[in-house]
């Protein structure tokens, strides 16, 4: 009779196992069929060009009236396909406009504090986005930061 006793719970337990496995095993989702689709390849004529920038862009952020920090940016632009030439040949106009717009982002204080919270970096891009459409109309088709620090002084 002890043996009994101490069998039910056993017994039970993996009743109630058996019964959770083939509860999972019923009502689990169907497998996603996997559709051998060819998908259209690209054309190569449409696909964008990324142009990297030569030279970094280095913005002083006042404190003060001194220099407290430097940032540091390196950027590249995504532009319609075969536009590289294009950009090289005007980058002394874009990094002068680049400059323009990160020196008034950091008088407004976009480099304070935490400037590399989402926000703020959007307003920086949209800016950037911006000036290069001026120069480059619809050429560019995004302004991309890679790198960005701030080094106190």
């Amino acid at each position: 009779m002890a043996m009994i006793r101490k069998l039910i719970p056993l017994l039970l337990g993996l009743f109630g196992l058996g019964i959770g496995i083939g509860a999972g095993l019923f009502l689990r989702p169907a497998p996603e069929e996997t559709a051998v689709h060819a998908e259209e390849p690209l054309d190569p004529a449409l696909a964008p060009e990324y142009v990297k920038l030569a030279n970094q862009f280095i913005v002083p952020v006042m404190a003060k009236g001194r220099v407290g920090a430097m940032v540091i940016l390196s950027l590249s632009l995504e532009v319609s396909n075969g536009a590289t030439q294009e950009v090289y040949k005007i980058e002394p106009k874009l990094r002068d406009v680049f400059l323009q717009v990160m020196f008034d982002h950091a008088n407004a204080g976009g480099f304070n504090g935490s400037f590399t919270d989402g926000a703020n970096l959007l307003l920086l891009r949209k800016a950037l986005m911006e000036a290069a459409r001026g120069v480059l109309k619809d050429t560019v088709k995004d302004v991309l930061i890679v790198d960005i620090v701030r080094q106190d002084s």
